[in-house]
């Protein structure tokens, strides 16, 4: 093979290389995309469930105002949430504070065991933990896509196509301090330990 022909074969090699890692970038991003959509129709989900859940504890608890006018709001505030991966971290911390609030509405059930008992709330309970075991999996596919996109974007050589192509960093869903936090279980006061 002729001496002259070798640049040509290197500069080939290094377009394909360039072609092939940017369609890889493609791929992820639009499996991010994808992990993103898949992630809101689950809040979608929550959100149309969270009215039905709030009439039924209202129901029988009424009174307890204050903890159904904090999911309602709490629902509102999400649902304003910034779309897109953008607004990712807002959106994480209003969907924090309803999952905080409809911890509150699940407290009110131990003291109403007509509402616990209720075929309606068992339902609409079930229906709210199979919606958040299919949130938390999809979170986890995001961020494995995210981990995924990142890794590509800041390894050699691929991380130059990358930035010559202006891929942008993937942002993680987080969970922030509250949801770190260890709950709190108090058991009552302590009771004397029984003679044998």
């Amino acid at each position: 093979m002729p001496l002259a022909t070798w640049p040509l074969l290197a500069l080939l090699a290094a377009l394909a290389y360039g072609i092939v890692t940017y369609n890889r970038f493609v791929g992820l991003r639009q499996r991010l995309a994808n992990a993103f959509s898949d992630i809101d129709v689950q809040l979608k989900r929550r959100w149309d469930l969270v009215p039905a859940l709030v009439e039924t504890v209202r129901g029988y608890a009424g009174h307890e105002h204050a903890v159904l006018a904090a999911v309602v709001a709490a629902r509102g505030a999400a649902m304003g949430a910034p779309t897109g991966p953008g607004g990712l971290p807002e959106r994480g911390e209003k969907e924090a504070g309803l999952a905080s609030s409809l911890r509150g509405i699940f407290a009110l059930v131990e003291d109403y065991p007509a509402l616990k008992a209720d075929a309606n709330f068992l339902e609409l309970h079930r229906g709210l933990v199979a919606i958040e075991d299919d949130l938390q999996h999809a979170r986890r596919y995001h961020n494995a896509v995210v981990r995924d996109l990142n890794t590509l974007r800041e390894s050699i050589p691929a991380g130059l196509v990358g930035r010559a192509a202006r891929i942008a960093e993937g942002v993680f869903f987080q969970l922030d301090d509250a949801q770190r936090a260890v709950p709190a279980v108090d058991l009552g006061p302590a009771r004397p330990a029984r003679e044998p």
